[in-house]
C-alpha cells in the first residue's frame, strides 16, 4: 500500500454540543494519516468543519476546552424579537475574533455548510461567501436562534432537512467518505460520574432558566416555568426529528464508514463538556476505523 495518506470526504452531522465530538474525530483521522480534502457539515458540524477548513481548529479547541457553564450562558444573547429566544450574534462575534474573517472559496479544504430555506422548503448548500454567515445560517435552530436572510432567502438550521449531509460529497474523487452521526441509537453512553452529571445538567438548566426569567422581568413580561424551558423543549423536539431523518439519509446515501456518537452523550446546550465530547469522538473513530489502520 502506498505511504501517501488516503484522502477523505468528511461529513459532520448536527447535534448541538455533541458536535464537539467532531474535534476528536478529526484528531483521530489525522493521527491515522488520513487527508481530509472535502468537508460537508450541518449545524454544529458546519461550525467545526468550517473552522477546521480555515486551519483554526487548534485555536477553537483551546478556547472551547476552557468554557465553563457560566461562560456558555453569557454567550446567549437574548432576543427581543418574536422570531427566536436568542439572537446568536454574540457567539458568532467571538468566533470571528478567534478565527478571523474568512471566505469559503479561499479555504484550504473544500467546504459546504448546509442550511434550510424556509420559503422553498429545501436544503441550501453554502460553499462560497463569508464563512461565518454560512455557519450562522446552518446553526440557526428555529425558535432558538434567529434566522439568517441571505440572497433573498430566509435560512435556518440545515438539520431540519439534512442532519447528516452526505449528498454534497457524492461527486468527490476522494478514496473514502466518512460520516459522523451525532444521533446514534442502540448504544448508550454512560458519562463519568453519572449522578454528578445529572446534578450538573439540572444546575445548568437552572442557569438558563434564571437568565431567561431575568430578561423577561427586565422587559415586564411574565412567564411560568414551562415557558422558561422553551428553548430546551424546542431543541429536544428537533433532536428527535433529526435522528429519524439521519437514519433515512444514511440508508439512502451509504458512506464508506459511519462513526456513531450516542445521542444521549450530552444535551444540546452542554458546550462546557467540549473536552469530554472530543475524547468520545476520538475513541469512536479509532474503533470504527480500526480495520483501516
Amino acid at each position: 500500500m502506498s505511504s501517501k495518506p488516503r484522502t477523505v470526504s468528511l461529513v459532520l452531522g448536527s447535534g448541538g454540543a455533541r458536535g464537539h465530538a467532531h474535534i476528536g474525530v478529526i484528531r483521530a483521522l489525522e493521527e491515522m494519516d488520513f487527508e481530509v480534502r472535502n468537508i460537508a457539515g450541518t449545524s454544529m458540524g458546519a461550525a467545526i468543519g468550517g473552522i477546521y477548513a480555515a486551519d483554526k481548529l487548534d485555536t477553537y479547541t483551546e478556547w472551547a476546552y476552557r468554557l465553563a457553564k457560566g461562560d456558555v450562558v453569557k454567550l446567549l444573547d437574548f432576543s427581543f424579537s418574536w422570531q427566536s429566544v436568542f439572537k446568536g450574534e454574540r457567539i458568532i462575534k467571538v468566533l470571528q475574533e478567534l478565527i478571523g474573517k474568512r471566505m469559503i472559496e479561499d479555504l484550504d479544504k473544500r467546504f459546504t455548510a448546509v442550511a434550510t430555506s424556509l420559503d422553498e422548503q429545501c436544503e441550501v448548500w453554502l460553499n462560497s461567501g463569508d464563512l461565518f454567515t454560512a455557519i450562522k445560517a446552518s446553526t440557526a435552530v428555529p425558535g432558538v436562534f434567529a434566522p439568517v436572510k441571505l440572497n433573498g432567502r430566509v435560512l435556518v438550521d440545515g438539520g431540519l432537512v439534512n442532519p447528516i449531509p452526505i449528498a454534497p460529497t457524492l461527486n468527490d474523487s476522494t478514496d473514502l467518505t466518512i460520516a459522523v452521526n451525532l444521533s446514534g441509537i442502540g448504544e448508550n453512553y454512560t458519562p463519568p460520574d453519572t449522578q454528578a452529571r445529572s446534578d450538573e445538567h439540572s444546575s445548568y438548566r437552572d442557569r438558563i432558566t434564571h437568565f431567561l426569567n431575568s430578561m423577561r422581568e427586565n422587559t415586564d413580561k411574565s412567564a411560568d416555568n414551562d415557558e422558561s424551558d422553551a428553548a430546551d423543549f424546542v431543541v429536544r423536539s428537533i433532536d428527535v426529528m433529526q435522528g429519524t431523518i439521519a437514519r433515512l439519509k444514511l440508508a439512502a446515501y451509504a458512506p464508506d464508514k459511519i462513526i456513531e456518537i450516542p445521542r444521549n452523550a450530552c444535551s444540546f446546550f452542554e458546550f462546557h463538556r467540549a473536552e469530554e465530547m472530543a475524547e468520545l469522538g476520538y475513541e469512536r473513530t479509532c474503533a470504527a476505523l480500526k480495520d483501516l489502520r
